[in-house]
């Protein structure tokens, strides 16, 4: 008969491995796109993907993830924002939940945009208009919520006048959760751009900084020994302490209309930050006695990074240029290693690609639908396999027990990666 201590381990490991299998935010379980350590991952793309289910969503922006065996999704059903809860094993649908009405602006049709953060028994929703509400995963019933515009001092307008950031196209970077505590760019310009709250109650734990709310996710990062909140707002690149949410560092960095969309990959002591007009730049952190210093060491127009959020494997970074071409830069120089171009197909407008690490290789979902598998290789662009997988996306896939979890501008899917 196995011992208590036996069943228990036994219970944590399987937990453990549950945990470890899911993709429960935005680019995966630490915000790096990275596929976690242990998870059976493709070395090839199968000629022919199998599509497991399939079912019909509203409109959209907003990334599917995946958590105890559930799919959550955001869309438009009738004018508001919609949080579905769907069986990962056929997308049956157990529950949804109203959020808040719709924002539309001129580039895209109205719908939510940011991707929802599962957190054990709770999931956090933000919609464009800055509702924030966390709901129990279980039924979906409401636990707690603030609103940026009422409860702090974030203005918000739309597509008036020259708006900037988050005023402009919605809050879409996705909330952060760590340890007890849930961080938020709520854009406030009186000492409440970044707040954290307490993730179980809601209560304010501390606020921090002036800056308008960009569209970028948040990240936790180790820099100089210190583990620290990195915030790429309308009006700068930022270190924060987790803690105390006091300012460590600040690197200004004032675009015309704030389109801060991709998420900051830090690599080494080198945060690298990217828009449309200034360029991907890479800003050197570094400690001076008790303070830090950020200084931008290079900026390059070339490699420039528009709102497809790159991923940084080893010591370098790998992402979408501004010739639709897949990128490889070095973040120490900011060379580009080499460029790509042949996979993005779309016909004006903004091109995006979404990235995912699986170990060795990049596997990438074009704005056009397609699959593409490469290597992670400095020296050159090695295609390892490519295949057609849906219709026209500016989707971020959840990847789970390999399977891919996906939408395009009709549908969200689960597309079967392995045997």
């Amino acid at each position: 008969m196995k011992s208590p201590l036996v069943g228990l381990i036994c219970a944590v490991l399987l937990v453990s491995h549950a945990d470890a299998a899911d993709w429960p935010q935005w680019r995966g379980p630490d915000r790096t796109g990275y596929v976690p350590k242990g998870v059976a991952v493709p070395t090839k793309l199968p000629d022919d993907p199998k599509i497991l289910w399939r079912v019909k969503v509203g409109d959209g922006l907003s990334s599917p993830v995946i958590a105890g065996g559930k799919v959550f999704y955001s869309d438009n059903q009738e004018g508001r924002e919609v949080l579905h809860a769907v069986s990962a094993m056929d997308a049956k649908e157990l529950w949804h939940a109203d959020i808040d009405k719709v924002h539309g602006d001129s580039q895209s049709l109205p719908g939510p945009r940011c991707t929802p953060v599962v957190d054990g028994d709770r999931i956090y929703a933000q919609s464009c208009r800055g509702e924030l509400h966390c709901l129990k995963v279980s039924d979906g019933s409401l636990l707690w919520k603030v609103n940026y515009t009422t409860d702090f001092s974030a203005i918000f307008m739309g597509e008036k006048g020259q708006a900037q950031g988050a005023t402009r196209h919605g809050n879409d970077g996705s909330p952060l959760v760590d340890g007890a505590d849930l961080f938020a760019q709520v854009g406030g310009t009186n000492g409440e751009s970044v707040v954290a709250f307490d993730k179980v109650s809601g209560k304010v734990i501390w606020k921090s900084q002036n800056d308008q709310a960009s569209y970028a996710a948040p990240i936790i990062a180790t820099i100089g020994g210190t583990r620290q909140l990195v915030v790429f707002t309308a009006d700068a690149v930022i270190g924060l302490s987790i803690e105390k949410g006091n300012l460590l560092w600040r690197s200004p960095m004032k675009t015309t209309f704030a389109r801060h969309a991709a998420t900051p990959v830090v690599i080494g002591d080198i945060v690298l930050a990217s828009s449309h007009e200034i360029g991907l730049v890479g800003i050197k952190i570094s400690r001076e006695g008790e303070g830090w210093q950020a200084t931008r060491a290079w900026t390059s127009k070339d490699s420039a990074i528009n709102f497809a959020s790159p991923v940084g494997v080893g010591e370098y970074l790998y992402g979408l240029g501004p010739n639709k071409n897949f990128i490889c830069v070095d973040p120490k120089t900011g060379k580009q290693m080499w460029s790509q171009p042949g996979y993005i197909n779309t016909s004006g407008g903004q091109a995006y690609a979404s990235f995912i690490v699986t170990d060795k290789n990049v596997l990438s979902l074009t704005d056009g639908g397609q699959l593409v598998l490469f290597a992670a290789d400095p020296n050159a662009f090695k295609e390892v396999g490519k295949v057609q997988v849906c219709a026209k996306n500016w989707c971020n896939p959840a990847y789970a027990g390999g399977k891919l979890y996906l939408r395009d501008a009709h549908e969200l899917m689960c597309v079967a990666l392995m045997p």
